[in-house]
């Protein structure tokens, strides 16, 4: 079984497929930005949560004033 051999440009075969599964990033992109979209919908999220919660807490507060000025 020959595992490496070489062409008739003289240059090793089994070189030449290494060197080429090496520069292929595509897949290897594709996983990062996927992580990067992840942490940023995460910390969109979160946000957004505390957002609500301090937006709900000042409609309450101008609630309870009008509604005890108003009565």
């Amino acid at each position: 079984m020959v595992l490496a051999t070489k062409d008739r440009r003289g240059t090793n075969k089994m070189l030449e497929r290494i060197r080429r599964i090496h520069k292929c990033d595509r897949g290897a992109t594709a996983v990062e930005y996927g992580l990067i979209v992840s942490l940023i919908v995460v910390a969109t999220l979160f946000s957004l949560g505390n957002v609500s919660n301090g937006i709900q807490s000042v409609l309450n507060k101008i609630s309870n004033v009008l509604s005890a000025n108003l009565i």
